[in-house]
């Protein structure tokens, strides 16, 4: 039977989560904002506007919006042409392709980011299909980004892993009605992944390719 492994990229496969950081606190900085960089790095995974939203509060001025998701933007794509992969990331989708898994990216990133994003990652081979953010309505924490990345598999939730490192992604697989495994380069404490609903918990994708035969993925 078909299984779909199904991995966010920020900070799962590829190390941007505090790229990231800087650049929304650099944007919300331009913008009048001051906030802390640790309440940014815990948003991180949320869709532009969501972001925004669970930063500033119901009561801020919407119409800056567009504004602080666009500076974010162009800060952070100065740093597409060096994008880091996680250590053997792409060894990680080769081998579980290898093993017969059907590979799915199910990420907030669309347009030049993800292709940079896959170009970090290098394993394009391995990858079978993306659900991006110009797929979906709703992104994480909402479980449309997985149970896309599911019907692009072909695959049933109860024959499927979900990789992700933000408790966001936790929840979304949950609700998707996946397995969910978290992983700790992101930066998101284990305790905190645990309690969002990951059944395992692995250091980053070096480790999780160590353990394959006795992890989620056996």
């Amino acid at each position: 039977m078909e299984r779909a492994a199904v991995f966010d990229v920020d900070g799962t496969l590829v190390d941007t989560n505090h790229l990231h950081v800087v650049a929304w606190w650099e944007a919300f900085r331009q913008a009048g904002h001051d906030v802390p960089m640790h309440a940014v790095h815990r948003a991180v995974g949320l869709p532009s506007t969501d972001l925004v939203a669970h930063l500033l509060g119901d009561e801020r001025d919407k119409d800056q919006d567009a504004d602080i998701s666009a500076g974010h933007k162009a800060l952070y794509g100065q740093y597409f042409g060096r994008l880091p992969a996680l250590p053997r990331a792409g060894e990680l989708l080769r081998r579980l392709h290898h093993d017969g898994w059907t590979v799915v990216l199910a990420t907030s990133a669309g347009g030049a980011e993800l292709s940079a994003l896959r170009r970090a990652i290098d394993a394009d081979d391995a990858i079978a299909a993306t659900a991006s953010a110009d797929d979906v309505q709703e992104g994480k924490p909402a479980p449309e980004p997985v149970e896309h990345a599911l019907e692009l598999a072909g695959v049933p939730a109860e024959r499927a892993v979900f990789v992700g490192d933000t408790v966001w992604d936790m929840h979304a697989g949950s609700r998707a009605g996946v397995r969910c495994v978290g992983v700790l380069c992101g930066g998101i404490p284990r305790a905190d992944l645990e309690k969002a609903g990951a059944d395992a918990v692995y250091a980053d994708p070096a480790h999780l390719l160590s353990a394959l035969d006795g992890g989620p993925f056996a």
